[in-house]
């Protein structure tokens, strides 16, 4: 039997790679009203959401607090991957923007 927390990060982590790749992943077929700013704001708050969740499993299996080693190594790597993901958005609007910037008008 599959362990339902590691089929939901395993989901998870097959649209962040969808998202990574450019191919769409159902939250964003579904929702094509959304503007671009409430996207990224939403995406970055969602990798510092990871990034502490990481922090606080670490700090626990630090002090010997109930976490377990798989889950703490699990979402330590979940939040380097999305915040490697959202390092790679940024690194493409910067690019976007000098290319509009460079246009000529």
């Amino acid at each position: 039997m599959v362990n339902p927390g590691i089929e939901q990060m395993v989901n998870q982590l097959r649209a962040v790679a969808s998202q990574t790749a450019g191919l769409p992943s159902a939250a964003q077929e579904t929702a094509p009203g959304r503007d671009f700013a409430s996207m990224l704001q939403a995406a970055v708050a969602e990798v510092n959401n990871t990034q502490l969740d990481a922090k606080q499993l670490s700090e626990q299996y630090a002090a010997g607090d109930a976490a377990n080693l798989q889950d703490v190594v699990v979402s330590l790597q979940k939040a380097s991957l999305s915040f490697q993901t959202m390092v790679q958005v940024r690194n493409k609007l910067v690019s976007a923007y000098q290319e509009v910037m460079n246009m000529q008008v």
